[in-house]
């Protein structure tokens, strides 16, 4: 029984998990199957991000989806209006995302909890209302089309739905792997204490302000370039990528894998994503039945699926250290009891 939890939160796992990624392709029904899979990937970059502010800094950003917009509107802006290729217009995505989080962040951590979420909030409405009005930059209600796809290498063609698939799978594979690096580094640890409280960041000798804001930088700069390749692959796109609603499903992808976690994230969006895949026909009633399920979640599973197994694997370590003590004593007090070899005696004398 250790083995197979030790298995499941160990790096075994998590490469098990990219060996499946991989070959999906080839078990796939189909490309509509491949597709929607990397549809979720996107999605699972951008509630990384919100994962980093959220999880492990404990700020409720309701603006998330709005940057996810602003990545997008980047990338179709510049390659539609201004003829960029998209890899050029992709990095400038990630830039605008950084420089607008920055200023975003810099007015709104000055405020705490509620006051920041519903800051936050109104954000992401300015963000929806800009795109929708502003006809000379965002084109308005008509939306962007032609938007550039990836370029591709060789005999690589990104307009492909495999090779774009596997694109998205390497960089939802750089979000993970830096997510770990940030999560157990020192910074890590200080959005962790941020989180707890902010005397006990402040008592620590901790800024807030600079840790904040670098956290909600980083999660914006996730979210853009997210939409950046959302744009590239869907390559049209409205004002309707910067609605509430997106911000509201990255939240929920997150509980239901795990806030604060490194796989609940990927975990929460795969889940979610499949059974809304499966459900289509149900589209209408879709609040009706995934409203119960994520009240069932929170009330059963208050810490996501991966957050109650670790928490299980706790308690479960915490109950075994005793008899693991006790085991211990009892053959430490064997050996000072038995009589000594005659290998014993003589290293001894």
């Amino acid at each position: 029984m250790n083995a197979v939890v030790n298995f499941f939160t160990s790096a075994a796992m998590r490469w098990l998990l990219l060996a499946l990624a991989i070959v999906f392709p080839f078990v796939a029904a189909g490309e509509y199957q491949i597709y929607v899979m990397a549809m979720a990937f996107i999605w699972a970059i951008a509630v990384y991000g919100m994962n980093i502010i959220t999880g492990y800094c404990g700020q409720l950003n309701l603006a998330h989806g709005g940057f996810f917009a602003i990545g997008a509107y980047a990338v179709a802006i510049l390659t539609v209006d201004y003829a960029w290729p998209f890899w050029p217009a992709f990095l400038v995505a990630g830039l605008f995302g950084a420089v607008f989080g920055f200023l975003v962040g810099l007015v709104s951590l000055r405020l705490k909890e509620h006051y920041f979420a519903i800051f936050t909030l109104c954000v992401g409405f300015i963000i929806y209302i800009l795109i929708e009005k502003s006809e000379a930059l965002t084109h308005g209600t008509l939306g962007i089309i032609n938007i550039a796809p990836p370029e591709g290498f060789g005999l690589v063609d990104f307009t492909r739905t495999i090779p774009f698939y596997y694109l998205v799978l390497a960089f939802l594979v750089l979000a993970v792997w830096l997510t770990r690096r940030i999560s157990e580094s020192l910074l890590g640890r200080t959005f962790r204490a941020i989180r707890i409280s902010d005397d006990l960041a402040q008592s620590l000798g901790i800024n807030l302000m600079r840790n904040k804001v670098l956290a909600f930088v980083l999660s914006t700069v996730y979210a853009a370039f997210a939409g950046g390749l959302y744009a590239g692959v869907v390559r049209f796109i409205g004002p309707a990528e910067a609605d509430i609603l997106h911000t509201f499903d990255m939240i929920a992808y997150l509980l239901v894998g795990g806030i604060g976690t490194l796989m609940g994230p990927i975990l929460g969006t795969l889940i979610i994503t499949w059974l809304t895949q499966m459900l289509q026909s149900f589209e209408e009633y879709r609040m009706i039945i995934f409203g119960p399920m994520l009240v069932l979640l929170v009330i059963f599973f208050p810490k996501g699926i991966v957050g109650s197994f670790l928490a299980w694997r706790g308690r479960r370590a915490a109950r075994n250290a005793p008899a693991v003590r006790r085991e211990s004593r009892v053959a430490g007090d064997s050996a000072a009891t038995r009589p000594a070899t005659r290998e014993e005696a003589r290293d001894n004398a």
